[in-house]
C-alpha cells in the first residue's frame, strides 16, 4: 500500500498523518504522559484504524520535541528520519492552505511563529502564551485542567463581566476604535462573574494575544494570510476571535481543515 507516515511528537499530545500517493488516508492522535509510548501508541492505533500493517509503511517522518529520542534510528525496521520542526510547520500549512506567501502560527503548549515565503522557510519568534496557558490558568482559577471540560465550560460565558471594555473607559463613539474592544484582559472581573466567564475570559485572553502578535510580526511585510495551525485553532472560540482581528486590520486569518495535524503532515513534504 505504500503508506508514508508523518508523526509530530508533542510535550503531551502525539500526532500522526498516513498518506498514499500524497493523498491523505487518514489522522490520530494519541495523549500520554511517556512520548516513546505515545509515538508507538499512536502507529499502532493508526494502522489498527485504517486497516494497514507496518508492512504497507515505506517510511516514517518524525518531528517535535520527542523526535530527538528518536532520532533518525529505524522504527519496525521501515526507513525513519526526523526533520526541522519549524519547517515541517511551515510546509504543513502551505500544504493544507493552499497559499504559499503566509506567517504559520502553530498554536501548541506555546506559539511558534513561522514565516514561509519565496525566500524560504525560518521561525522567526515564538511566544511562551499558547495551548498550555489554559490549563494552567485554569487550574488555579476554576480548579479545572481538563482541557474539554474548560472548553465546555467557556460555552455560554460573558466577557462582560470579566474583561475591561473600551466602552467601559471611553464614553464616546471612536470610528477607529470600536467600543466591545477589550481594553484589558480580565480588568474588570465582577464579583458575579460565574466560571464560565472566567473560561471564556481566559481562552479569549490567550486568542488576543496571538492575534495581536501576529499583526506585529507582519506590520512591515508584504504578507496578508495568517494560517492557524495547532490544537488550539480547532477551539469553538477561535474563528470568533479570529474573524474580529480580520474585520478590524484587513488580515487575512485561515484555520485550514486538520490544522491540529499541520506539522506531522508537513514533516512528509521536508526535503531530507
Amino acid at each position: 500500500m505504500n503508506i508514508r507516515l508523518g508523526i509530530d511528537i508533542g510535550g503531551s499530545t502525539t500526532k500522526i498523518i498516513g498518506l498514499r500517493n500524497e493523498k491523505l488516508i487518514g489522522t490520530k492522535q494519541v495523549r500520554a504522559a511517556d512520548q516513546l509510548t505515545a509515538l508507538f501508541g499512536a502507529i499502532g492505533s493508526f494502522l489498527r484504524e485504517y486497516g494497514a500493517s507496518l508492512d504497507d509503511v515505506s517510511d516514517i517522518t518524525l518531528t517535535g520535541v520527542g523526535a530527538s529520542f528518536v532520532g533518525n534510528e529505524s522504527l519496525y525496521g521501515i526507513k525513519t528520519h526526523t526533520v526541522n520542526e519549524f519547517q515541517a510547520i511551515g510546509h504543513g500549512a502551505r500544504h493544507l492552505s493552499g497559499l504559499q506567501n503566509i506567517l504559520v502560527v502553530s498554536m501548541g503548549t506555546g506559539t511558534a511563529f513561522v514565516k514561509a515565503t519565496a525566500s524560504g522557510i525560518v521561525r522567526i519568534g515564538g511566544s511562551g502564551v499558547g495551548g498550555g496557558t489554559i490549563p494552567g490558568l485554569a487550574s488555579l482559577m476554576l480548579e479545572k485542567r481538563d482541557i474539554d471540560a474548560i472548553i465546555a465550560m467557556a460555552d455560554g460565558g460573558d466577557l462582560n463581566n470579566v474583561d475591561l471594555m473600551v466602552s467601559d473607559i471611553i464614553g464616546e463613539e471612536i470610528p477607529s476604535l470600536p467600543s466591545d474592544l477589550t481594553a484589558a484582559n480580565f480588568g474588570n472581573v465582577k464579583s458575579t462573574a460565574s466560571k464560565s466567564d472566567i473560561a471564556l475570559g481566559i481562552i479569549n485572553m490567550v486568542f488576543e494575544v496571538i492575534g495581536m502578535l501576529c499583526v506585529f510580526a507582519i506590520k512591515n511585510e508584504s504578507i496578508n494570510d495568517v494560517v492557524l495551525t495547532g490544537t488550539l485553532a480547532t477551539f469553538p472560540q477561535a474563528s470568533r476571535v479570529f474573524k474580529r482581528f480580520s474585520d478590524m486590520t484587513g488580515i487575512n486569518f485561515v484555520i485550514p481543515p486538520n490544522a491540529e495535524f499541520a506539522t506531522a503532515l508537513g514533516t512528509v513534504f521536508v526535503e531530507s
